[in-house]
């Protein structure tokens, strides 16, 4: 039986102080894709519904989702920095969002407390993907829909490079964020079978994987 490669093993990637300003910067510029994705979800989303957003990072997601309807929205982040900065701008926002503190394979909620959860962007960074999914679908409820949106880890340079270029960053922001997509970004992200062997070792019932340019949409039904 061929055993399946994976992406060599790393601590979780944790943003804090400039770093995570500097992303909260950069990922501003892109802040239609976030409004764009907040628009999709809330009109499929009941009103009413328990949202998670796992590593928001920012919090931009989240903000826009309870700008759009009555839903309970928590975001969950590793990182110090992001979890104030998110709550921080909730406030500004008028909107009701709770942000926490802790680890994607480590959640701090109980069993079926969500019915739908999203990990944007995120997710080649934790350290042990399969506990992340294993607690997603712990948290979720029975029925209850989870989304992964990430890069594809055969995505080539070329691919990269092109839609790096039509994000149309500025200076030094198009840069870096260019050489973080060919360089640590991309050596961590999965592929299509890796993220089906790593499901598989979850209660996921239904799984369904899109591919999109240099991307993964994975959705997930408990």
């Amino acid at each position: 039986m061929t055993t399946l490669a994976m992406p060599k093993p790393h601590g979780d990637r944790v943003m804090e102080g400039m770093v995570a300003k500097w992303y909260a910067s950069n990922t501003a510029e892109m802040m239609n894709q976030y409004v764009e994705l907040a628009a999709r979800f809330a009109a499929e989303l009941p009103e009413g519904s328990a949202v998670l957003e796992v590593a928001p990072g920012p919090g931009y997601f989240s903000i826009e989702l309870a700008r759009r309807g009555r839903y309970a929205v928590t975001g969950l982040d590793i990182s110090h920095t992001f979890v104030r900065m998110a709550a921080k701008r909730a406030a500004a926002a008028g909107v009701t969002a709770n942000f926490q503190q802790g680890s994607a394979s480590n959640m701090p909620f109980p069993r079926d407390s969500f019915d739908f959860l999203l990990c944007r962007a995120a997710f080649k960074n934790f350290a042990n993907p399969v506990g992340a999914l294993q607690e997603m679908c712990r948290v979720l409820r029975p029925g209850g829909r989870g989304i992964i949106i990430d890069l594809k880890g055969d995505a080539t340079k070329e691919e990269l490079s092109r839609e790096v270029d039509g994000m149309k960053l500025k200076g030094l922001n198009h840069f870096l964020t260019k050489l973080a997509f060919k360089t640590t970004l991309l050596k961590s992200a999965y592929t299509r079978a890796q993220f089906e062997h790593m499901i598989a070792q979850t209660d996921f019932s239904e799984v369904k994987i899109r591919e999109e340019r240099i991307g993964l949409e994975i959705e997930m039904r408990k």
